[in-house]
């Protein structure tokens, strides 16, 4: 089982003395432009490093959500564009991919396919010569796309890269290239989000470690967040508010979810019922297909549960709905590796239930921050009684929202995670031949 790092680092007493006066020039790639995850996890590990140690040009397919941010931010401090780096084989070269694209006739999704291939090709030579001639120090890959791209150019151009890695595992298809590139010498440093993601690696014996992923907790300060849902939805505040937000997919449990506040709705007095509500933010990406919202709203009506579970789709800050939450649930059924909306309710003093798979048990202690139940098969009977539990002693519910602000303060805060990752980026580069 690689190391888990999870303390702070004092960088100027752990770094070799050859590092004493030196700025990385480090070239950091995030694989996608959209808004999810991964870009605000670069969001955070950028603002928190030290300018004055790193120096951070970044790296992102088109100008989007996730490059404003960080120049909103100041989190950058140069930026470029590569359209070479395809976030779906089969998008239209002049936009982003959107769910319509999967239905193009069969000629034109080939002939995009082959022309991403091309672009993709020539993309990456152009990041060569760009490597090579600004002379970077390490490349950082922030994403799956972004971990073949660095370690290709670590291969190629012999500048050393710090693999970032956020997915459980890859397409069996490409698995082989996969670990060829990890175990490579190119690629100094896996850094895994979770135990979960660094299975995958274990046949190369050690190369990889646990750096836990992290949030600005500043930002999720349930003193600060003024309350929209509520106000939004016409909610009374005397109704209990079982929340939960993210990608709609699939895989992510929203079904499971709907099964279980059918067996809440089914068990609760009349009066009960009308003063619960099961509340759902987000949205199925418009690159994924089918759309999972829609196939969410169609089974709450097959149900009966529209009057007590609502769909309301994509926020684009989500604190404000995330404070009116009495329960935050996060039902993901597959291996989650670390999933953000779990520390962000988190923060702000949320009691979680979450279903034990993935790297859920990293971040929740059952009965502690909340719940963990069994994951293989979900256990929905379990998140039911959970929920029911809540209307019979709230106040050791709030006792657990509080206990989970603790944790994400002691364990998940985004500053002492990028300084690890600093002192990781300085291990990991030669030093200078002098």
């Amino acid at each position: 089982m690689p190391p888990i790092v999870t303390s702070q680092v004092n960088l100027a007493s752990a770094e070799p003395s050859h590092y004493a006066d030196r700025q990385l020039r480090v070239l950091f790639i995030n694989d996608t432009s959209r808004n999810g995850g991964p870009g605000r996890t670069i969001l955070d590990i950028l603002k928190f490093l030290n300018p004055d140690r790193v120096h951070r040009t970044v790296l992102i397919p088109r100008d989007d959500v996730v490059s404003r941010r960080l120049v909103d931010a100041g989190a950058m401090d140069a930026i470029f564009f590569e359209r070479g780096l395809i976030e779906n084989i089969f998008e239209p070269i002049t936009r982003p991919m959107e769910r319509r694209d999967f239905a193009a006739p069969l000629p034109l999704r080939l002939l995009r396919a082959v022309c991403n291939v091309v672009r993709g090709a020539l993309g990456l030579v152009r990041l060569v010569c760009r490597v090579r001639r600004e002379r970077f120090d390490l490349v950082f890959c922030n994403g799956t796309s972004a971990n073949f791209v660095g370690g290709i150019l670590a291969v190629v151009t012999g500048v050393p890269a710090l693999w970032h890695v956020f997915y459980p595992s890859v397409p069996s298809a490409i698995r082989p290239v996969h670990l060829w590139l990890a175990a490579h010498r190119g690629v100094r440093s896996i850094v895994c989000v979770s135990r979960s993601t660094s299975l995958q690696f274990s046949p190369l014996g050690g190369k990889e470690k646990i750096i836990h992923d992290a949030l600005d907790i500043d930002e999720f300060d349930s003193n600060a967040a003024l309350p929209a849902l509520r106000r939004e939805l016409g909610i009374d505040d005397g109704v209990v508010v079982f929340g939960s937000h993210g990608r709609i997919l699939p895989r992510k449990g929203y079904v499971e979810l709907i099964q279980a506040a059918r067996l809440v709705a089914e068990r609760l007095t009349p009066g009960q019922r009308a003063g619960c509500r099961f509340v759902v933010l987000g949205d199925t990406p418009q690159d994924m297909r089918p759309d999972h919202l829609e196939e969410c709203r169609q089974l709450v009506g097959e149900l009966g549960l529209e009057d007590m579970v609502h769909f309301i789709g994509f926020r684009q800050e989500v604190q404000a709905y995330l404070a009116d939450f009495d329960v935050s649930i996060i039902p993901s059924i597959y291996e989650d590796p670390l999933p953000r909306a779990v520390l962000e309710s988190m923060a702000l003093s949320k009691p979680v239930i979450v279903f034990d798979v993935g790297g859920m048990a990293e971040m929740v202690a059952d009965g502690t921050e909340g719940r963990l139940l069994g994951g293989h098969p979900p256990d929905v009977e379990g998140l039911a009684e959970a929920c029911l539990s809540y209307f019979a002693d709230p106040e050791s519910w709030r006792v657990r929202g509080r206990a989970a602000r603790a944790r994400v303060e002691r364990d998940f805060d985004a500053r002492k995670h990028a300084q690890a990752l600093e002192y990781e980026m300085f291990r990991i580069v030669p030093p200078i031949q002098r």
